[in-house]
């Protein structure tokens, strides 16, 4: 299956700034075999615009961190998934864990937001992912199983089949800790044989499953190599041009 590495810039960047690492992936990825890897990025909402007018050349793809599950109307502060189309984007992340910690996030609110997105023809992220106190407990496959079947709720067969799915333990995200390559690839054959299987059957082979979690280049190769892990959702690494290609040179 062919990879994907992206990247989720967080509430990092100015347009400035933005601008400046776009100019430096694609000078540096311009040599680049995009048949190994689709490379995605995902700014904050107010460098979507300038980050897709200087891809527009690129074969880098453009994505939004999140948005609202209605098309529009009195809600202030959201954005909804016609506004991030008409700017070029073509994924969104859904149900990262800092969503669900910071702003109260629910899986049932998470459906509600990838139904959505997926009926404005844009590819959902849904970010799934077990505490340190649930992994320690022996409750880490109880806890992302119960996330993806409540956010994957009432989807139909090819609705599933477009869905993303990343898993970041949350244990591991902006802590430099990673899950062992074996601790991984065994979340990630859970996830596609044991959940995304029993909704969509052989289909779960062609779903593609991240790895996040402070993934960086120093470990991206033996994580990449995994065969349940189709690529990675890249954190503060994204935001350094030299970590972010390495990741993603990584790929064999």
């Amino acid at each position: 299956m062919k990879k994907l590495i992206a990247g989720n810039w967080k509430m990092n960047l100015d347009i400035g700034e933005a601008v400046k690492l776009i100019d430096q992936l694609t000078a540096e990825l311009n040599d680049y075999d995009f048949e190994k890897a689709d490379i995605l990025v995902c700014p904050n909402f107010t460098c979507l615009y300038p980050v897709h007018e200087l891809l527009k050349d690129s074969q880098i793809l453009l994505g939004a961190q999140n948005m609202y599950h209605e098309t529009e109307g009195a809600y202030t502060g959201e954005t909804s998934g016609s506004m991030l189309k008409a700017v070029g984007c073509s994924y969104v992340i859904l149900g990262h864990s800092e969503r669900r910690k910071y702003f109260g996030e629910t899986d049932e609110f998470i459906n509600l937001k990838i139904s959505k997105a997926q009926s404005y023809d844009l590819i959902p992220i849904l970010c799934v992912g077990e505490s340190l106190e649930e992994r320690e407990s022996d409750r880490h496959f109880e806890v992302v199983k119960s996330q993806l079947l409540k956010s994957l709720s009432g989807l139909d067969k090819d609705e599933v089949l477009k869905t993303t799915v990343a898993y970041e333990p949350v244990w591991a995200i902006g802590t430099g800790k990673n899950a062992t390559s074996s601790e991984a690839q065994e979340m990630h054959k859970f996830i596609r044989d044991e959940v995304i299987s029993g909704i969509v059957g052989d289909g779960s082979k062609s779903i593609r499953i991240l790895y996040g979690g402070s993934l960086n280049e120093n470990v991206s190769e033996e994580l990449l190599s995994q065969p349940d892990i189709d690529g990675g959702l890249i954190g503060g690494a994204s935001l350094k041009f030299g970590s972010f290609t390495k990741i993603i040179r990584s790929i064999k």
